[in-house]
């Protein structure tokens, strides 16, 4: 007889329309796992502006969404949220996609109570302010036991992996590495790189260092004079951002756009847009948008650090110092816009490899299959 589908329920602190790396993620490998009809996927989320369905229904994936207070803060409360995860025989399996809320926490905690085995995806994040990064530490030690407890821990990067670790004392806890995808579909036809273009993708918050491109633009402007940035997103510190740009002499320069979330088509045809493509940002736990770059063969610069800093070492992005001043950064952008055209790297990781190895972690949770190993996936790993 054929086995049921595994009823997983998967907790985000926020869904689509809204967009970051951690949105992304869950739309792109539920709607994959929820296709092999294997999985019963359903996404529960918060909702902090009260306007947005309850129930709906897209591409054979369930979403559920909560109310949240307050509406205008990144940090909030859905009590909504324990009530669903904790229904006793409703789900099979507990998915908590993310840690820096309080949601993954409610959701932990009514699994537990549930006797539901529950997993965790940690989508670790910076932050614009230095004490909210200051107190990540603190936070993923609190919630250690709930971790400890888990029936799988999963990271998207080594960095993640072994940094969480440390800082939430598993104590030795294995955790999963699972690669974000970052393919696009192709670009509209016929898109050709704009001579001189400069991209930065993603949220317009301080730390995603888009002011840092632009602080670097004058000196790529001196070396090559059709340098101009796109940047590509939406956010609180676009105001900041313009001002810098006056500052800098270069707002003839800069243009701010954005992409929305569901049209990926565009996504893949702003960056096969661009000489270079810049991702300067503090952290990065996953770097979705620079394997996006990669996927439609555009040479990135970026920072050398957390999990851009893999794909440095591994010679795909051509890496600056965090600290490094703006003549360096120009200067590794004048360089990539210089070098010959490439073609995308062999191995990226993709949605169709990251979703099939979350829908075996599954399996293996539920008995339904072996307990993975390392080199089952390739990509596996313990803390240390």
């Amino acid at each position: 007889m054929t086995a049921k589908p595994l009823r997983v329920l998967m907790v985000a602190a926020r869904y689509l329309p809204d967009m970051g790396g951690t949105e992304m993620h869950v739309d792109e490998v539920s709607r994959r796992l929820a296709k092999t009809g294997d999985f019963e996927i359903t996404i529960l989320a918060t909702d902090r502006t009260h306007s947005r369905p309850r129930r709906e229904v897209i591409q054979g994936v369930t979403i559920l969404r909560v109310p949240a207070w307050p509406k205008n803060r990144d940090y909030y409360l859905a009590p909504g949220i324990a009530a669903v995860a904790g229904q006793r025989g409703r789900w099979d399996l507990v998915h908590c996609q993310g840690v820096h809320t309080p949601v993954p926490v409610m959701a932990m905690l009514a699994a537990r109570r549930a006797r539901t085995p529950y997993l965790v995806t940690f989508h670790t994040g910076g932050h614009t302010l230095a004490h909210r990064n200051a107190l990540r530490t603190l936070q993923w030690r609190v919630i250690g036991p709930l971790l400890r407890n888990a029936a799988a821990l999963v990271a998207v990067s080594h960095f993640e992996a072994d940094s969480l670790g440390a800082q939430a004392r598993l104590g030795g806890r294995p955790v999963t590495v699972i690669r974000n995808g970052g393919t696009l579909p192709p670009p509209a036809p016929r898109t050709q790189a704009v001579a001189g273009r400069i991209v930065s993708s993603g949220r317009l918050e301080r730390y995603k260092g888009h002011q840092r491109v632009i602080e670097a633009l004058p000196d790529v402007i001196r070396g090559n004079p059709a340098a101009h940035l796109v940047i590509v997103g939406r956010g609180p510190y676009e105001s900041e951002l313009r001002n810098c740009a006056e500052r800098h002499g270069v707002a003839d320069r800069v243009t701010i756009t954005h992409v929305p979330p569901a049209d990926r088509e565009a996504m893949a045809t702003a960056l096969a847009q661009a000489s270079v493509v810049a991702a300067m940002s503090d952290y990065e736990s996953q770097g979705i948008a620079v394997t996006e770059a990669l996927s439609v063969g555009r040479p990135v610069v970026g920072c050398d650090i957390a999990a851009v800093g893999e794909l440095v070492a591994e010679g795909l992005v051509r890496g600056v110092a965090l600290e490094a001043p703006a003549s360096a950064i120009a200067q590794q952008l004048l360089k990539a816009m210089a070098a010959p055209a490439s073609a995308p790297p062999a191995g990226l990781p993709t949605w169709d490899t990251a979703a099939a190895e979350l829908g075996q972690l599954y399996l293996a949770i539920a008995g339904r299959a072996p307990i993975l190993r390392p080199e089952d996936l390739g990509a596996a790993r313990g803390s240390r």
